[in-house]
């Protein structure tokens, strides 16, 4: 089974929307793996944002990203990369549709509420980067047989 990082950023979390997020994972049959809230560090922040660095706007993503606490999470299930960027949405809140979770409570680029891995590659260095060993539980809901032939 794929696994893949999200990340309630700071606004998702100081809006109220961790339940909401978390649900909508949950009711599209993905398995929760890892989760935990914690302040961000700015070391942990800027090597999450290492691809950005030499980009003008990397140093307001990491301001942004310290300012409040977030929920990292891990998710596994089939094609759980893929299927979680249609949850979350463009990365743009406008042109993110209707139905996602940017479309539906993001605003502005800057205060999208959500991160999630882009590529298998991109999923496995953010969970090794966020959570250490033991920290990602591997097991198996009983509703697997109802959500896979």
């Amino acid at each position: 089974m794929e696994k893949t990082f999200i990340m309630i950023k700071p606004d998702g979390v100081q809006r109220g929307l961790v339940g909401e997020i978390i649900g909508r994972f949950e009711r599209k049959g993905f398995t929760l793996v890892a989760l935990k809230q914690l302040a961000v560090s700015r070391e942990l922040a800027e090597k999450h944002y290492d691809v950005h660095r030499d980009k003008p706007f990397f140093g307001g993503l990491v301001e942004f990203i310290i300012s409040s606490p977030v929920v990292a999470m891990v998710w596994q299930g089939e094609g759980a990369i893929a299927s979680a960027r249609k949850l979350i949405g463009a990365t743009n809140p406008l042109s993110a549709e209707p139905g996602t979770i940017r479309g539906d409570y993001g605003i502005t680029i800057g205060r999208n509420i959500i991160h999630g891995s882009d590529a298998p590659e991109t999923a496995q260095s953010e969970i090794a980067l966020w959570f250490g060993e033991g920290e990602v539980s591997e097991w198996e809901p009983t509703l697997k047989e109802w959500l896979y032939e």
